[in-house]
């Protein structure tokens, strides 16, 4: 994927800087005793200039005509590229969960998993762990999300193709 780095990017976000942008796409949502679900997502990474981006996600439950028609999840969160070719990214849900990940940053891809998982009492799934992976494919943002929980074992979730607005 060919983009441009702005002259004014924090040296920090040159690794993330392919993330950078909106990013509009389809995907699905599977889960053990669930029906599986088409949605609509749009992804978010914004920079100030600091050292970090900041991530907002927002999908939708889609009908049979592709149009949304109701929220699905919403996360925001903060991403941080380390000296060491790490990420750490702390993400939060109005779902109730708030999460630590950290991942190895190569090029146009970023493997994260959870360090950390914490839940509200009335959170809508006992969420304990995740797996994550953000890459670059024929200029396309490939998403996917492996979750587990207190009754299921880490397995695939969410997934989605996107592309930059």
């Amino acid at each position: 994927m060919v983009f441009e780095i702005p002259a004014d990017l924090n040296p920090a976000l040159v690794g993330l800087a392919w993330l950078r942008g909106r990013w509009e796409g389809t995907g699905y949502r599977q889960w053990p005793g669930e029906e599986k679900v088409s949605y609509a997502i749009q992804i978010d990474f914004a920079d100030n200039g600091e050292d970090f981006l900041h991530y907002l996600a927002q999908a939708f439950e889609v009908d049979a005509d592709g149009k949304p028609a109701k929220p699905l999840f919403m996360e925001t969160g903060f991403w941080r590229p380390l000296a060491d070719g790490t990420v750490d990214v702390m993400m939060a849900s109005p779902d109730g969960y708030a999460e630590i990940w950290f991942g190895k940053l190569q090029p146009g891809r970023l493997d994260l998993i959870t360090d950390a998982v914490a839940r509200t009492r009335d959170a809508k799934v006992a969420y304990t762990a995740g797996r994550r992976l953000y890459g670059t494919v024929d200029g396309k943002l490939m998403f996917s999300f492996d979750r587990a929980t207190e009754t299921e074992e880490l397995q695939p979730y969410l997934w989605a193709t996107l592309a930059r607005r």
